[in-house]
């Protein structure tokens, strides 16, 4: 128990017979109060905010947290209880967030004083606080040489620093953290007791004496270095070109200079990622500026506590002659990944070094980030040379969030550090619900009531270790949450791993169609209600037909339930899965299965020409016998295609490259001009399909008439948009969804937006759940709830 604060003289009488039954009293009358409050308010300075309040005001009682949230009992004049109360919904700390606030009179008793009181075990149901980027305080600390904190990394206090990747379980306490082996000096110990101090009960609290410490090893794990000698040491590593694992806050960064173009290819070939773009870390915003242009709201959320990964565009070379990243970071992509430091240990490296670095996941491609130190030596002992470590352990893994601004506002690309697991509220209620996600960009998430917990980024189901990651993710969310779900929601294709993991549960499996999650975890993010037309346009899906479906026009009706109103013209894949990494096979049976275009519009082109003497009738034959040729409508696919018809990428070296790329031709092009595209009644008159030949065959004639290729790309974005409308129009909802993976696209996003409010329709897009397979989840759960209403048509 936390030593109780005298109360300033305000002459209140507290003592004294209360009837405890709720009844109403003169604002001059003591009474007593007992305030529940649940939401984010663990780890994030409640309690000392009660504290204070309860001081200030003159009030006695007392303030603990539970696994519920957070419990007062106040005592005072009925005037400043209500006060209290209203304050607590006005003035709460930055990073809280109130769900609800009970209260109920109890009995009064003899308090004299407010404290703060040791926490109590129950239900967990509240909110678990995701971790904080190092507030401006904090930093001070660690640059002043006259503070005990000087050039300490690990320091935090109750505004900022670890949270959810700590944390074991509830209630947040330092005993249910990674850091409870971890005991507190007399000096830390007097700033945790002191309500006047920042760090008044914060859990991680720790100094150079008492606290984690640094380490730096070589490629054997043999010690080099200890405390900030290892960090100097690991940065004159960095300036020399070589490559360092650095131990953060949710798992393992691969740190290397920017610019230095060699070490970055080192990086790419020892990473096994040839051209995926790499994220960079800049000292501060203003070295931000000189490589990107930033925008008022993109510096806000690089600032923020929740500092994310924020794509933002390049400046032009011939603007940046300085520019101090090289082009190996993000070949062939305007844009480029930016974060800022987040952990003083981040702050203090680029502090020191004073330039840029990349600082991307401590992974082999398609595995999972690495949190152990030991468990890094072994996976990542052929990309690093060194190895900078600390011996506070990392919970679980939590990789760092990234969103773009699209539209005015921010969209969310990967849901994790800084805000998971915050719950997103549902339109309506549900059953305890456990959902497994999809096979890529794997999250899974908990329905609870009228909310959805989502967890991190795990990634793509593609390996044992991201398997592995994924089920350790699924059993902390039933420690955390005390969730016991009996229905569990999955994808509807039978051989992903999160589908044979939910099959092979004791629970009640729910499978649910791949494009009809994705609308529903956009109507989740904007909390709308059915009806609606949700447009999921993305690479794959399985569809209720057993065809790959991904161009969907799905309309939601006022029970939940879809209809498959509209879709593309299906085409075929020569080679299945291999064809989402060529795209000059896309290409090929998009074309092949086109008989009505004139064979000599494309047979000469380069993607035609790149398959060689013996590739090429290996196709024919695949196409002539439906052999591994599977059916698709994915507007993912199509994309690829059309990349590949343009000459643009005949191989992808990571998912949605064909596809980025055409957006990137894009450029400053500015036309209106698009495309004609059929549509067509579907076979039994419910819905229509879109025909992409009269589009392909004048692409093709503009290629071979030699017309710009820019102009050629935008026209075919505007074409996508003016379907958009077209279908919208017929089927007539007021309220469009737009939602999957080619929804990452901001030309397309934006062009469609502007064609649909012309229109007279309220379109709606994610912003805090990631419009790819990240988000799904979320859509998987509020299906469950809509169970028995879903009637689907193929």
């Amino acid at each position: 128990m936390i030593p109780a604060t005298p109360l300033p003289n305000r002459n209140i009488e507290l003592n004294g017979a209360g009837d405890g039954d709720g009844s109403c009293s003169s604002a001059a009358e003591p009474q007593r109060i007992r305030i529940r409050i649940q939401g984010v308010v663990q780890g994030v300075g409640f309690r000392p905010f009660i504290h204070h309040l309860a001081v200030e005001m003159g009030l006695a009682g007392k303030v603990w947290n539970t696994s519920e949230g957070v419990v007062i009992e106040a005592q005072g004049r009925t005037a400043d209880l209500e006060k209290l109360v209203a304050r607590i919904r006005v003035e709460s700390p930055t990073h809280s967030h109130i769900h609800s606030i009970r209260t109920e009179t109890i009995e009064l008793q003899g308090d004299r004083h407010f404290s703060i009181v040791g926490s109590e075990e129950g239900e967990k149901t509240t909110t678990i606080p995701p971790d904080l980027a190092t507030c401006p305080e904090c930093l001070n600390d660690i640059l002043d040489p006259l503070n005990r904190r000087h050039r300490y990394p690990f320091t935090n206090c109750t505004h900022c620093g670890p949270r959810y990747s700590i944390l074991k379980d509830l209630p947040y306490d330092r005993r249910n953290t990674s850091m409870a082996k971890f005991t507190m000096c007399e000096e830390c110990r007097a700033e945790y007791e002191d309500p006047t101090n920042r760090r008044f009960h914060a859990q991680p609290n720790a100094c150079p004496k008492c606290g984690p410490q640094l380490s730096l090893w070589d490629g054997h794990g043999h010690l080099l270095a200890k405390r900030d000698e290892a960090l100097i040491e690991a940065e004159e590593a960095i300036r020399a070109g070589r490559i360092v694992a650095l131990k953060g806050l949710g798992g393992f960064h691969l740190i290397v200079r920017a610019h230095d173009e060699d070490a970055i290819q080192r990086l790419r070939k020892n990473k096994n990622r040839e051209e995926k773009p790499l994220a960079v870390m800049f000292p501060n915003i203003e070295s931000a500026r000189k490589a990107c242009r930033v925008t008022e709201i993109e510096e806000a959320l690089l600032l923020s506590a929740q500092s994310p990964i924020v794509l933002l565009e390049k400046r032009l070379p011939e603007l940046s002659p300085c520019n101090p990243v090289a082009p190996a970071v993000a070949p062939h992509n305007p844009n480029l990944g930016v974060l800022l430091p987040y952990t003083p240990l981040h702050h203090l490296l680029l502090h020191d070094l004073g330039f840029p670095v990349v600082a991307t996941s401590g992974n082999l491609s398609d595995e999972p980030i690495c949190i152990d130190e030991q468990e890094a030596l072994h996976r990542l002992r052929g990309i690093a040379d060194l190895f900078l470590v600390h011996d506070r352990p990392i919970v679980r893994q939590v990789d760092d969030s990234i969103l773009r601004i699209v539209a005015g506002s921010e969209m969310m690309l990967r849901r994790s550090r800084g805000y998971a697991p915050l719950p997103i509220p549902l339109p309506q209620a549900v059953q305890p619900t456990l959902a497994v996600g999809a096979h890529f960009k794997n999250t899974v998430a908990a329905g609870i009531g009228n909310e959805v917990y989502l967890s991190q980024h795990i990634g793509d189901l593609e390996t044992a270790l991201s398997y592995q990651a994924f089920e350790k993710t699924l059993s902390t969310f039933g420690q955390l949450k005390d969730f016991a779900p009996t229905t569990v929601a999955h994808d509807l294709h039978p051989d992903y791993l999160s589908t044979s993991y939910a099959k092979s549960s004791r629970m009640r499996p729910v499978p649910v169609q791949h494009h009809y999650a994705h609308v529903l975890s956009c109507m989740a993010d904007r909390e709308i209600e059915p009806p609606v037309l949700g447009l999921a346009w993305d690479g794959t899906g399985l569809g209720t037909d057993g065809t790959v479906w991904g161009s969907e026009f799905l309309r939601i009706d006022r029970e939940g339930g879809f209809d498959r109103v509209a879709h593309l013209r299906p085409f075929p894949l020569p080679g299945g899965d291999a064809a989402s990494r060529e795209p000059s096979r896309t290409a090929f049976g998009l074309l092949h299965s086109a008989e009505e275009i004139p064979r000599s519009l494309w047979i000469n082109l380069l993607f035609v020409k790149s398959f060689g003497e013996k590739g090429l009738p290996l196709l024919r034959r695949m196409l002539k016998s439906r052999i591994n040729c599977p059916l698709t409508s994915s507007m993912g696919r199509l994309f690829d295609a059309v990349a590949a018809i343009l000459g643009q990428r005949f191989v992808c070296k990571y998912e949605g490259q064909a596809a980025m790329e055409l957006e990137f031709l894009i450029g400053e092009t500015r036309t209106g001009d698009s495309y004609p595209l059929g549509v067509d009644s579907t076979e039994d008159r419910k819905g229509w399909t879109l025909d992409w030949a009269p589009m392909i065959q004048t692409i093709l004639e503009e290629v071979r008439d030699g017309k710009p290729i820019p102009g050629i790309s935008t026209k075919f974005h505007n074409s996508l948009a003016e379907a958009a409308v077209d279908i919208a129009l017929r089927v007539g909802e007021p309220k469009v969804v737009l939602t999957g993976g080619c929804f990452q696209n901001r030309y397309l996003l934006e062009r469609t937006i502007k064609r649909l409010n012309e229109e007279g329709f309220t379109p709606f897009w994610h912003q805090q759940v990631p419009p790819n397979d990240g988000g799904i989840a979320v859509g998987q759960v509020l299906a469950a709830a809509y169970e028995g209403r879903e009637r689907p048509c193929v």
